[in-house]
């Protein structure tokens, strides 16, 4: 282990590389990035490095979005194969003949998308900064939301919005039980609730706080509180536990008896994929110019929109 973490150090700095990672990563990737962030934060992150090189240790459509924001920068990822069960519900084909049939929407996009995606949307968003995009629209303009349905009615409810919601969702933040979760709160009365909004309606009901995944870091860290029951993807959970030790963390329970609340995507990453992509510069992510020009512009507004 010491090896291949010196190893990493080393070539960090012999090719001028940053190390981006998702707090969904596995724990020994957190450990050795040099930001870790949720999707708001890595791409704000990724539009200012000055690193020749970005490793981004996350799920396909964030490193396309890294790239997107630095189309001259050459972008890697440890697996390839790490894609996304939301943005694979939300085909480039199909989204084109839902915007076709709502020619006077404007269209909201969540993050967890494809480039083809983004470079059919309006303006992107993530769950720390929807409800701040939708309040920006003018309210004469009826809104398309896309892909995930639970963080679009959610986000309807805090705005008081209508919206048209494309029917994507997450397997991750879908297999969370209810009816384990109220036993849960049962035997854990102290505990709260806390959950991101791509959970159903079902549990974010039972939750006290409701926030993005940086949103429930900073919840447990501030709060007086001391146990939570945390309805997202287990890797939070290392965090939370390095930066509020004091603090008692309970996974909210899957429906069955699984690691579903582990995305698998997520987890297709290593540590010994993220030091070969390193060391190889690949495997590389690699977009049209074409797309690039076009999927650029809604990422910008959504991070002009969100200052």
């Amino acid at each position: 282990m010491k090896t291949i973490l010196s190893d990493i150090e080393r070539l960090k700095k012999e090719k001028n590389a940053i190390i981006l990672a998702h707090y969904y990563q596995e724990e020994d990737i957190q450990d050795v990035a040099d930001f870790i962030g949720d999707s708001l934060e890595l791409a704000k992150k990724a539009q200012s490095t000055t690193a020749d090189l970005i490793v981004f240790a996350g799920v396909h459509f964030m490193a396309e979005g890294a790239k997107i924001l630095n189309p001259q920068k050459k972008v890697v990822m440890p697996d390839l194969r790490a894609g996304c069960s939301l943005s694979d519900s939300c085909p480039p084909e199909q989204f084109k003949r839902f915007k076709q049939a709502h020619p006077d929407y404007f269209c909201v996009t969540y993050i967890n998308c494809s480039a083809a995606i983004k470079a059919m949307s309006d303006v992107i968003c993530t769950s720390s900064n929807a409800v701040k995009i939708v309040s920006k629209i003018p309210k004469d303009r009826p809104i398309l939301f896309s892909p995930d349905r639970n963080l679009g009615a959610w986000v309807a409810k805090q705005t008081g919005r209508e919206m048209t919601l494309w029917p994507g969702s997450c397997i991750v933040h879908e297999t969370f039980s209810e009816t384990k979760l109220l036993k849960l709160m049962l035997e854990e009365p102290d505990a709260e609730v806390i959950a991101h909004p791509e959970c159903e309606n079902s549990i974010l009901s039972k939750a006290k706080f409701i926030g993005s995944t940086s949103a429930l870091l900073k919840y447990v860290i501030e709060s007086s509180s001391k146990k939570f029951i945390v309805a997202t993807e287990e890797g939070i959970l290392h965090q939370m536990r390095k930066k509020a030790p004091d603090k008692i963390l309970i996974p909210a329970p899957p429906t069955h008896e699984c690691s579903c609340n582990e995305c698998p995507f997520m987890k297709l990453n290593t540590l010994e994929k993220l030091y070969e992509c390193l060391r190889d510069e690949a495997p590389e992510i690699t977009l049209s110019q074409s797309l690039i020009e076009r999927a650029l512009p809604p990422l910008q507004k959504m991070l002009e929109w969100s200052q």
